[in-house]
């Protein structure tokens, strides 16, 4: 069958590895995006087992079906936020998963859409949301908020060290009229900082574009509170793989799963994080930034 998206996940042996799946294993993929790593799961737990694949993006989910194969066999894809996985599992009458995964990585193929206004690289309308029915998007934020908050988000979710100036450079700019595309407002961010990212060879407008990102889809919110969810819903000596791919993401990974630890929980697989080996970085860049981490709930 031919696939609907070219999208490659990363680290599939290494989870693969770590999560010891087997046939009859029920497993929670809570961002099952384009159903890259979920084609691979499936194939260790069927014929008896079952995937259950959460993504806010029904784009996403519809991509995956097309990937996974129509009827589903042994999948089933809901459209939800994952910091609502309680309500999903037990909806499905499902109280305990053998294994679970989270990919925090945003799509291939939703940065390559500029409809979706996702990146600096292809013009589009500002947006930016994940779930297409919530109304807030980076276009909002850009826009309406407040000076001091839009520096906060910069710097804070971006960690950009310049944000106050491009934040300067924004707030000038909507005087006259709302920056309205992703190519406006990456163009204004390049004119902010000029040289200041050459000798670290990424786009000016990259660590804002993340930034807000960030904030449109409250992503830091929505993974601290569904890592003390999905504890829960972990069968003893179930394992959980989390692939984070910026730092502020991986440091909630590494806290929560220390937490975990320290009350006794279960314990830490991965003393440092797993990356990716140079071969799989040749063939897909995107693993580069890539970050696994692995807990196992007590027995």
């Amino acid at each position: 069958m031919k696939k609907a998206s070219l999208h490659k996940p990363v680290m599939v042996e290494e989870v693969l590895g770590f999560l010891r799946l087997k046939n009859g294993y029920r497993v929670l993929d809570a961002t099952v995006g384009c159903g890259g790593h979920a084609g691979y799961i499936l194939r260790k737990i069927l014929p008896d087992g079952l995937l259950i694949g959460i993504d806010r993006d029904n784009k996403s989910l519809e991509i995956a079906g097309k990937n996974l194969g129509i009827p589903l066999n042994g999948a089933r894809l809901i459209r939800s936020n994952f910091r609502d996985l309680d309500t999903v599992l037990r909806n499905q009458g499902i109280e305990k998963v053998d294994a679970a995964l989270f990919d925090l990585g945003i799509s291939s193929y939703q940065l390559e859409d500029p409809k979706r206004g996702f990146s600096f690289e292809r013009d589009g309308r500002l947006d930016m949301r994940m779930d297409r029915s919530q109304n807030l998007s980076a276009y909002d934020i850009v826009n309406r908020v407040k000076r001091g908050d839009l520096e906060r988000i910069i710097r804070d979710f971006g960690q950009e060290r310049y944000s106050r100036r491009v934040v300067n450079f924004i707030v000038e700019q909507r005087k006259n009229a709302p920056i309205a595309s992703t190519g406006e407002l990456a163009d204004l961010i390049k004119k902010a900082l000029g040289n200041r990212y050459r000798s670290q060879r990424i786009h000016p407008a990259t660590r804002t574009f993340q930034a807000l990102r960030i904030a449109v889809n409250k992503e830091l919110e929505n993974l601290e509170m569904t890592l003390v969810k999905v504890l829960e819903f972990l069968s003893p000596a179930a394992r959980l793989s989390v692939i984070s791919f910026h730092s502020l993401e991986d440091r909630i990974v590494k806290n929560r799963f220390r937490e975990f630890k320290k009350a006794g929980l279960g314990s830490i697989l991965t003393k440092k994080p797993v990356m990716a080996e140079l071969n799989e970085i040749r063939e897909n860049p995107r693993s580069r930034s890539a970050k696994l981490r692995v807990f196992e709930k007590a027995g």
